[in-house]
């Protein structure tokens, strides 16, 4: 495994490669700097039901992104940097935390510019008894050869697969590589989990090891979406679980960057994406009702991050 040092001195952790010395300045785009920056650690309730359970996924939310997705949920911690910095030390005692709270995994949200500085922390707590399935919960615009790092340490991938249109990843969240890139690290994910056995369940329907690829449909977008699906399917067939997504909110500074996105998605836009899933024989999760209106945003307020 490449050694925390060099990995920061000359960052080449997300597939931007901006090769920033961390160690003296942020990162060029993720903003992130050498140390772990963290703006909640609790239970979470609103993940996928074999993630999630009954009593919650043990959710790290990092600060930072690599992406700048105009319809962040999470914008206050991705764009704004919200959140505290904290050691090593201290997030190998968040797991173990939240393990004691009851927690039925440890999901890291967003992790992948801080994966030299975690990679360790999981080696570690493995070693020292932590049991609990660990997480990687991200955006699917991941470099291979991190991911590859990373071989033995992640149980379960939970990654998006946002875009089909080179032009939308570009207009949306500033990547315009990013359906590429996306694929070719789904497949890195899906090489490690076939190896290891494939997904995994214990006998409450938790999930114990595999992947979950998320697609959050976009209002207007719902050919795009489509492609999404024939191109996992074209990739990987119907192996893989997926999370069919209607939970887009629009905002007033969505609209400005898109006018398209000035409305929630309708039930026939959803309709018609899923059941194009169906014609394709795909295995998903779906969300009923009015999603949009639905609050899946915890509150950032480092709750779990300090040990007070």
């Amino acid at each position: 495994m490449t050694t925390e040092f060099d990995q920061l001195e000359r960052c080449t952790i997300c597939p931007r490669t901006c090769r920033t010395n961390r160690h003296e300045k942020a990162g060029a785009l993720c903003k992130a700097g050498d140390h772990i920056k963290v703006a909640r650690a609790a239970l979470h309730f609103w993940e996928e039901p074999p993630i999630s359970g009954e009593k919650g996924s043990g959710a790290i939310f990092f600060s930072h992104c690599a992406l700048k997705c105009v319809y962040c949920q999470n914008k206050e911690i991705s764009t704004g940097g919200f959140g505290l910095e904290i050691s090593p030390e201290r997030l190998y005692e968040i797991f173990f935390e939240l393990k004691e709270q009851g927690a039925h995994n440890i999901n890291l949200v967003s992790p992948s510019h801080y994966f030299a500085l975690i990679a360790p922390v999981i080696k570690r707590a493995k070693a020292d008894g932590l049991n609990l399935p660990v997480i990687y919960n991200g955006s699917g615009y991941e470099r291979v050869e991190t991911l590859k790092d990373l071989e033995g340490l992640i149980d379960i991938w939970l990654t998006d697969y946002k875009y089909s249109s080179n032009q939308l990843a570009q207009k949306l969240s500033r990547a315009r590589d990013y359906p590429q890139v996306a694929l070719e690290a789904l497949k890195e994910m899906d090489r490690q989990n076939t190896l290891r056995g494939s997904d995994q369940y214990d006998g409450a329907g938790m999930m114990k090891q595999g992947i979950i690829v998320r697609h959050l449909i976009l209002p207007e977008h719902v050919d795009q979406s489509k492609k999404v699906l024939q191109i996992i399917y074209d990739n990987f067939g119907t192996r893989l679980k997926l999370s069919l997504m209607s939970q887009y909110t629009p905002t007033e500074v969505n609209t400005r960057f898109a006018p398209e996105l000035g409305r929630a998605i309708t039930k026939d836009e959803y309709e018609e994406v899923l059941d194009f899933a169906d014609d394709l024989e795909l295995d998903y999760f779906w969300q009923e009702g009015e999603a949009c209106k639905e609050s899946f945003i915890p509150s950032f307020d480092t709750t779990g991050v300090l040990n007070c």
